[in-house]
């Protein structure tokens, strides 16, 4: 099914999730304590690799910055090649058409979170002014501004029926409930009771459940929720496309959020699922961040190895060559030349033909 927003006109009664923080969060699972642990020890990792390994996440930053400007548009069915994605995102070309004006006021919005987001005051006008600059090259009226109309999220069947999922709060009342979230938000980080990736997640639950903007609403969601992560010391986005674990864990993510937004008005949803979710995705991308690194030679720019680093962190499934040029700075002839040669090193085997092709890990490069 297709998600769109169309508009109504309802008034509702909204309840945001921080005006009951305790009811939430008093008594968490032994799976959400779990995954507070391991974000933990994720963010001593990451600080460790930030003082030893500091040439090697250069890599995995421009690796990531790609990946995330892609795939946070591709789940909003916003699209362009490969090839011109890479150099949008290191602003090598000027974008020629709507889907890459989108694109690059995202990979500007990214950037300025990457640059300055410690430095940013987490306010409803600065979230209204990155909102602006995502769409600065499409010349949008709404463009910076909350919505000015009634919207709900439905899905939309291959045969034309549509199904509410979610309805929102309405256009009048937006702003108060954008100004009440963010001093809740404030007053509960600053109270220091709960562990700050909770309240992460019950802010972005409430962003997208007051869902403010007339468009751009799960783009910004994604790009506050690398901000909020950084201001808590939690920079893995920063090499790890979290965008990208997200579209992977699509319908995982719309169920989450289906669940945690049932009862919202009325103060009776549950934020757990939500929080699970978003959480394991956090989880995983520390993960990945630790098996990348430890899999790359210290100090390296080699391409050759680099190239093996992703060979060596490649799943079951296997690779295709694209993956590779998604995440590896490295030509297509020369990428082919590698693999011909880890090929008759019984590095690597190739299996099936033609765009069904795929190759697989056969040991590892150490073994």
């Amino acid at each position: 099914m297709l998600v769109s927003y169309v508009g109504i006109g309802l008034r509702l009664h909204d309840m945001e999730s921080f005006r009951d923080l305790t009811r939430h969060f008093s008594e968490l699972s032994l799976d959400v304590v779990a995954q507070l642990v391991s974000l933990g020890e994720g963010r001593g990792a990451e600080t460790a690799a930030r003082v030893r390994r500091p040439h090697e996440l250069a890599t995995l930053r421009e690796i990531a910055v790609v990946q995330s400007i892609e795939t946070s548009n591709a789940i909003e069915g916003i699209h362009a090649p490969s090839a011109r994605i890479r150099k949008l995102a290191t602003e090598k070309v000027t974008p020629r058409d709507r889907p890459e004006q989108e694109i690059a006021g995202y990979r500007f919005v990214l950037g300025e979170i990457h640059e300055q987001g410690l430095d940013i005051p987490f306010e409803p006008r600065y979230v209204l002014q990155l909102h602006g600059h995502l769409y600065r090259f499409t010349g949008a009226r709404h463009a910076g501004s909350f919505k000015r109309t009634d919207n709900k999220v439905v899905e939309r069947a291959s045969d034309g029926a549509v199904v509410v999922r979610f309805t929102p709060v309405d256009a009048q009342r937006t702003p108060a409930a954008m100004e009440e979230l963010h001093q809740r938000f404030t007053a509960a980080e600053r109270a220091d009771e709960i562990p700050y990736p909770l309240l992460c997640a019950a802010y972005v639950l409430d962003f997208l459940t007051i869902h403010p903007f007339t468009d751009g609403n799960g783009r910004m969601a994604r790009l506050i929720t690398l901000w909020l992560l950084y201001r808590g010391g939690f920079g893995v986005g920063r090499y790890i496309s979290l965008e990208r674990i997200v579209a992977d864990t699509k319908v995982d993510y719309y169920d989450a959020l289906a669940a945690s937004t049932e009862s919202w008005h009325e103060n009776r949803h549950d934020l757990l699922p939500w929080t699970r979710y978003l959480l394991g995705v956090i989880v995983a991308a520390y993960r990945e961040f630790e098996e990348r690194i430890d899999a790359m030679p210290a100090k390296s720019t080699d391409k050759r190895e680099l190239v093996r680093a992703f060979i060596e962190t490649s799943g079951r499934e296997g690779f295709a060559v694209g993956e590779v040029l998604d995440s590896v700075p490295v030509s297509r002839d020369y990428l082919g030349k590698l693999l011909r040669e880890f090929r008759a090193e019984e590095l690597v085997e190739m299996r099936g033909a033609g765009r069904g092709t795929r190759w697989h890990r056969v040991r590892r490069a150490s073994e």
